[in-house]
């Protein structure tokens, strides 16, 4: 882990050389410089950047509208968790709640008059909340982990309660300040799918190596529409590897819920390999090819709109069949997109080792994506 000399005083000094300072300010622990860049922006932050890092404080440069030129502004590097981050704590129990609830209606046939009349039952569901609690949980410290290993003010995941079909909306988590360079930024972004991948396929393993749902009666004979989730390539892999089905021929057969929790980490991993913006992908293609990403990023949105175009107007499917799971994607991916990606301080590329791995990662990632992932079909 990256270690940072106690931030007493920021090293003056070293902007000095390439900022010209007119007023100095406080702010808590920021101290804000005004002033006049003698270099351009990227410049000063590659000249200033190593010795106010290595006096454990954070540089970022702004320009301000406010007739004082360019203020740069200086904070102490965060050490880590200031106190109980009730945040983070209180969406963990929410979406644990939300996936119990949901796991045991959705996913284990709990009636809801009898989870209103006694909503313990839903602890029944524990095994579906801890598959998906757990690959997203472990995607996110990968992340959270490795960040903090090179010095990169990282936060804790924050899980997203949600409703069907899975009771969350995954995790998330924030990085604040400069990027060290492309080593850690390329590090952070492949950490979270490999670790997430590990559990996903941990997982995966464990539930279909459990013993089938019986699927009853009222279910069957229930007149709503049904979502289809087809399996990923890597899912049938794995089935196939432990000689175990997917599916059977008894209607009233289904795989043991804690399936849908690797199912789950194959779905979010397509989604977070995305070449776009802040998304994993985006982190390891830009540390990958520099600034050249952004070109790739832009066919992104594009090549999502097109399979929605190709599912609909070639497939002749509708907007429930994943049509309009990439049409969404394809918007977001266009607000991703726009917003850019992080720049790193140091541009210096990446070694073969580390290309290598981001290969690896993204051939990984293609064995999870699926055309048609998700499907609602009339019962």
């Amino acid at each position: 882990m990256e270690q940072f000399e106690s931030a007493d005083s920021p090293p003056v000094e070293a902007l000095q050389a390439v900022f010209d300072v007119h007023e100095t300010r406080t702010d808590g622990e920021r101290t804000i410089y005004y002033g006049q860049s003698l270099v351009p922006e990227r410049m000063l932050v590659r000249e200033v950047w190593p010795e106010f890092r290595r006096a454990g404080y954070e540089v970022q440069v702004q320009t301000t509208s406010m007739g004082r030129g360019d203020v740069v502004v200086v904070e102490p590097i965060s050490a880590g968790i200031d106190g109980v981050p009730w945040k983070n704590v209180l969406l963990f129990f929410a979406t644990i709640l939300s996936t119990l609830f949901v796991g045991a209606y959705g996913w284990y046939y709990v009636p809801l008059s009898d989870l209103t009349a006694n909503p313990l039952l839903a602890l029944q569901a524990w095994p579906f909340t801890a598959a998906i609690l757990g690959v997203l949980s472990v995607h996110e410290l990968g992340h959270y982990l490795v960040g903090r290993y090179h010095g990169v003010d990282v936060s804790l995941p924050y899980l997203i309660p949600f409703i069907f079909p899975f009771g969350t909306l995954g995790a998330i988590i924030r990085m604040r300040g400069q990027m060290p360079d492309r080593k850690a930024l390329f590090d952070i972004g492949v950490a979270g799918p490999l670790a997430g991948l590990a559990a996903t396929i941990v997982v995966t393993v464990i539930g279909l190596s459990l013993e089938p749902m019986t699927v009853p009666e009222w279910a069957l004979s229930g007149s709503g529409d049904v979502i289809v989730f087809n399996n990923p390539p890597l899912l049938d892999a794995i089935a196939a590897a432990l000689g175990q089905p997917t599916e059977y021929p008894d209607p009233r057969m289904t795989v043991h819920p804690v399936v849908i929790g690797g199912w789950v980490g194959m779905f979010f991993t397509v989604l977070n390999l995305l070449p776009v913006g802040q998304l994993d992908g985006g982190h390891m293609l830009r540390a990958m090819l520099g600034e050249r990403q952004e070109s790739v990023a832009a066919t992104v949105p594009l090549l999502l709109f097109g399979l929605a175009g190709y599912l609909h107007y070639v497939r002749g499917m509708g907007i429930d069949e994943s049509v309009g799971l990439w049409f969404f994607w394809g918007l977001l991916s266009t607000f991703i997109a726009y917003n850019g990606p992080a720049n790193p301080v140091d541009e210096t590329p990446l070694g073969p080792g580390r290309i290598a791995i981001g290969v690896f990662t993204f051939a990984l990632g293609a064995a999870c994506f699926l055309l048609v992932p998700i499907q609602v079909i009339p019962a």
